[in-house]
């Protein structure tokens, strides 16, 4: 009986642990301002899995928090390429890029210099 009880909990513990599949992670993002902040944030939220996403306007790092069980990296980079933003690995294709605000136009010189104060 005490062999059966030890390998019920053995059990139960092993399979509690295994479903403890939360990953980090933070990658760069293409932005200038706090609009793609809500953008880029929103994107990787909408994401099935994603728990939690900060993007930060001056060092444009993402700092995640998601589920691998239900989605990766690859995934939520294209979410963010599909509303607009590129990534070290995906850029946004022309379409999405010309659909973000003027003011976000991260990939002008311009627009960059802008933000810049």
């Amino acid at each position: 009986m005490k062999k059966i009880i030890t390998v019920v909990l053995l059990v139960i513990g092993s399979a509690t642990f295994a479903q403890n599949k939360n990953a980090k992670a933070s990658i760069e993002v293409d932005g200038v301002c706090l609009m793609c902040k809500s953008r880029i944030e929103k994107a990787c939220l909408a994401t099935k899995g994603v728990k939690s996403a900060n993007w930060d306007v001056e060092t444009h790092e993402l700092k995640l928090f998601f589920d691998e069980r239900k989605t990766d990296i690859k995934t939520i980079e294209s979410r963010i390429a599909a509303v607009g933003h590129d990534t070290k690995t995906l850029k946004a294709t022309d379409e999405a890029y010309a659909k973000v605000h003027t003011c976000c136009k991260y990939r002008d010189e311009e627009v960059q210099e802008d933000h810049k104060d």
